[in-house]
């Protein structure tokens, strides 16, 4: 278990759901990876990086909704600025992404 934390550290969190609008592959990426853009609603929109090759194709992430913290400093990963983290449970190489179970607004707030 992590360093145990207070309420205010999460509510510091700022945690969404957008969807996916356009899926890249990034051949520059360290491990294998897509280059991700992400549609927040009235937030706008959003680009990542994330390491899902293992279990989704481009095809399959296009259009579906995900999760993700959306104020995080920007991170430089090879040539392309990372704007947001998308969250999933990471099982060795392979991640799962988290959802909602049905769809919601984009930019709605996960509390």
């Amino acid at each position: 278990m992590k360093n145990t934390i207070s309420f205010q550290d999460f509510q510091k969190i700022d945690i969404r759901i957008g969807t996916i609008i356009k899926v890249n592959g990034f051949p520059k990426a360290r491990k294998p990876a897509y280059q991700i853009t992400i549609d927040f609603g009235e937030i706008g929109v959003k680009k990542t990086s994330a390491q899902i090759t293992a279990l989704y194709t481009k095809e399959a992430l296009l259009n579906k909704q995900v999760l993700a913290i959306i104020n995080f400093k920007p991170k430089q990963i090879a040539n392309f600025m990372s704007e947001c983290l998308i969250l999933g449970i990471q099982d060795g190489e392979k991640v799962t992404l988290l959802k909602s179970s049905k769809k919601v607004k984009n930019g709605t707030i996960v509390s």
